[in-house]
């Protein structure tokens, strides 16, 4: 868009009256800051004391609650730990006592007199009855079975007047032999609904096997009852004779009195859940949650839940070092404590909801709330008032400045119009700015103009270096343009490679990464039956190197082609390179002489990269010897030959290290594995596809990022003589 001399006068004084507004503007608002300030003053102290009351209240009803809480929680937990445990503190006291009298009975059986002893009748349910039962298969009749039979019916007594006063639901011996003494008032459920007497593996019980392993008091998890089904939990201990074990004494606890005490604990977001040794809600009246007892198998370990250090808390519990805990559940925020339960190695957790605790606090928060409400809506009007006659006052203000303003404005904006104009009109070849007596104002703008007219003055002189400096580079360019067809003429370019040879095939490219490049390879016949095949990198890259690669290609092919070995002939350029070769560039160097009947070939590795070889349909790999050093780095260097053979079918890709040092925008490399990858696309493709599928997989990897190195391949596929 043109600009104009008026438009930019226009524009010069409309920001010369900005400023102008700016400045007054900043002076004004410096002074409503400053009474916003004040006047907000008050509304802030009438916040402050609402905050400073509701925190105090929040405070001290919170350190209230809480004191309240820990006493009331350490109480009623000691209280409730204690209910439970003194269930199973009771049932250790009654199956003890059976097996004090038990390991008396067993030490000297014949001191106590035998009772008569029956399997289990049906009529007898509801009453207390002892009765024989035993393991499936165990006969009876044998000397051994009697012997423990006869010693269980000495027990029977002690066991009948034991249990009209034990706390379990039943007592038990059971004996190594596989029968027991039990005694109970569920007689009926020892028979299926066939009426069939039923047989207990009783040695394979988990409290048999506690005893055995316990050595002493030992406690099941919670488990159903063989007989009945119903839930319980099962006390046993090991009777001794001689050192060795012969029966164990057990009693049942079932648990519906202790579920009965858990399900009424849930009254106002108030609850008790049991845990048992593994960490697991076995009891609880939530349905549910994280608390809630589990109603698909096991639950999860809470020692290991540990959102908000949930697990640090139950473990303390266990530890019997528990403080009073916060922790939300399911959504809602609990105050918890817990003690473990002797002698079982349970725990009780006792959790109250933490929002009707606080309830009182919110109420006198919001009534607070109102009256502040109230208090900083009266402050607030007033305050709009103030505001609204501060922006009138600075409403005549602004109109007084801009009328000022404008009178003043002409005086800065004459001269530089006039500039504007000059400068507008300049164009073609008058490019120079004079300076001139109009802009002789004394001040910046004197000064701007000096500098308009010394930058067109040394525009001018910029124009004439740019014309030179564009006809050097023009004609450099042409040079190098020169030098590329040129080096590209020196190189093998006619595919495909003789036509008329139908014992191999042959393809190869090479692509600088300047103008010029110092890669090239070479093929050539030095007889018949014998085909020379080089690949070669020219340290350093531009025309040194592509001058350097066309010396050394000359050298080779004329050593080789006098009838020379790949050794001798890279020895031999090796010395004349090095004659005079202060530049110190050195050239890598492939080499190999493949006699075309017999597939043998004798290959030279000067410093340059390992060649890739497809065995028959196989896939391509590297192959790896011994390097020699590099061409030219060296006068007098021997270079070893490597003979090798190849077989109708084999492929061989050579390549210089621009192909596997090729990188992505990100700096990494391509490497031999991509390289090998995109050969193994179809390892049995032609070799001017294979060279393709190289090149896009570079390209690929590349994606567009800046070529730093030449890169030459050479394919060369072995058919044999047909």
């Amino acid at each position: 868009m043109k600009k104009t001399g008026n438009n930019v006068k226009r524009g010069i004084r409309r920001k010369y009256r900005n400023l102008i507004l700016i400045v007054i503007a900043l002076v004004v608002a410096v002074f409503v800051i400053m009474f916003l300030i004040q006047a907000t003053r008050l509304s802030e102290i009438v916040r402050d004391t609402n905050n400073q009351q509701k925190e105090v209240i929040s405070s001290f009803s919170e350190d209230t609650m809480e004191a309240l809480i820990s006493r009331r929680l350490d109480n009623i937990v000691e209280i409730e730990c204690e209910t439970v445990g003194n269930a199973f503190a009771n049932s250790m006291y009654d199956v003890g006592m059976v097996a004090d009298y038990a390991t008396k009975v067993f030490a000297d059986p014949e001191s106590f007199p035998t009772r008569e002893l029956k399997e289990p009748d049906a009529s007898q349910n509801g009453k207390t009855s002892a009765q024989l039962i035993s393991e499936e298969g165990v006969d009876l009749n044998s000397p051994k079975v009697q012997e423990s039979v006869q010693n269980l019916s000495r027990l029977k007594d002690m066991m009948l007047s034991t249990f009209e006063f034990a706390y379990g639901d039943s007592l038990y011996v059971a004996t190594t032999e596989g029968v027991a003494l039990l005694v109970d008032q569920e007689a009926a459920s020892r028979f299926d609904e066939n009426g069939e007497l039923i047989h207990v593996p009783l040695r394979d019980r988990e409290w048999y096997k506690n005893a055995l392993e316990g050595k002493s008091f030992t406690f099941t998890d919670v488990m159903e009852d063989a007989f009945t089904g119903k839930t319980l939990v099962t006390c046993s201990v090991p009777i001794y004779k001689d050192g060795e074990v012969v029966a164990v004494a057990a009693t049942d606890l079932f648990l519906f009195g202790i579920e009965d005490f858990v399900n009424s604990s849930y009254e106002n977001g108030e609850f008790v859940c049991i845990l048992d040794q593994n960490g697991q809600v076995i009891l609880s009246p939530v349905e549910g949650g994280l608390l809630g007892k589990p109603t698909d198998g096991e639950g999860q370990d809470l020692r290991e839940y540990t959102y908000m250090d949930f697990d640090q808390f139950v473990k303390s519990v266990y530890e019997g070092t528990a403080d009073i805990y916060e922790q939300e559940i399911d959504g809602k925020s609990y105050y918890m404590s817990g003690m473990p339960i002797e002698p079982i190695g349970w725990v009780l957790l006792h959790a109250i909801d933490k929002s009707i605790l606080t309830e009182p606090t919110v109420m006198t928060q919001d009534q607070i709330d109102l009256l502040m409400s109230a208090a900083v809506s009266s402050v607030n009007n007033e305050i709009l008032r103030a505001i609204i006659l501060i922006a009138v006052l600075l409403a005549v203000v602004v109109i007084l400045v801009l009328f000022f303003a404008g009178k003043l404005s002409g005086r800065i904006v004459d001269p530089l119009e006039n500039m504007t104009n000059r400068i507008v009109s300049i164009k073609g070849e008058d490019l120079l700015f004079p300076m001139e007596d109009t802009y002789r104002t004394g001040d910046e703008i004197e000064v701007l103009a000096g500098s308009f007219s010394d930058l067109s003055s040394r525009t001018l002189q910029y124009v004439d270096q740019v014309k030179t400096v564009t006809a050097e580079k023009e004609r450099i360019g042409a040079e190098l343009s020169m030098a590329t067809a040129i080096q590209a003429s020196q190189l093998p370019r006619l595919f495909p490679a003789f036509p008329e040879r139908e014992e191999f095939k042959l393809h190869a490219s090479m692509t600088p990464a300047k103008e010029v490049g110092g890669d090239f390879y070479d093929f050539y016949f030095v007889d018949q039956d014998h085909i020379a095949l080089i690949v070669a990198d020219v340290s350093g890259k531009g025309v040194p190197a592509a001058l350097f690669m066309m010396i050394s290609r000359v050298l080779i092919k004329s050593r080789l082609q006098n009838g020379e070995s790949p050794g001798e002939a890279l020895m031999h350029a090796n010395d004349q390179l090095c004659e005079n070769n202060e530049a110190g560039l050195f050239v890598t160097v492939w080499a190999a002489v493949i006699q075309i009947s017999t597939g043998k070939g004798v290959a030279i590795n000067a410093g340059h990269e390992h060649p890739a070889l497809r065995k028959g349909n196989g896939p391509f790999e590297l192959v790896e010897y011994e390097h020699s050093l590099a061409v030219a780095a060296f006068e007098g260097v021997p270079f070893e030959e490597h003979e090798f053979q190849m077989n109708p079918g084999d492929c061989l890709f050579v390549y210089t290290d621009g192909v596997p040092e090729s990188q992505n925008p990100q700096g990494e490399l391509f490497e031999m594995e991509r390289m090998i990858e995109a050969l193994n696309v179809d390892p049995t493709a032609e070799p001017e596809q294979l060279i393709e599928n190289v090149k896009k997989g570079i390209e690929k990897f590349v994606d567009g990022a800046e070529q730093f190195d030449d890169t030459t391949m050479l394919c060369f596929r072995y058919d044999g003589v047909k």
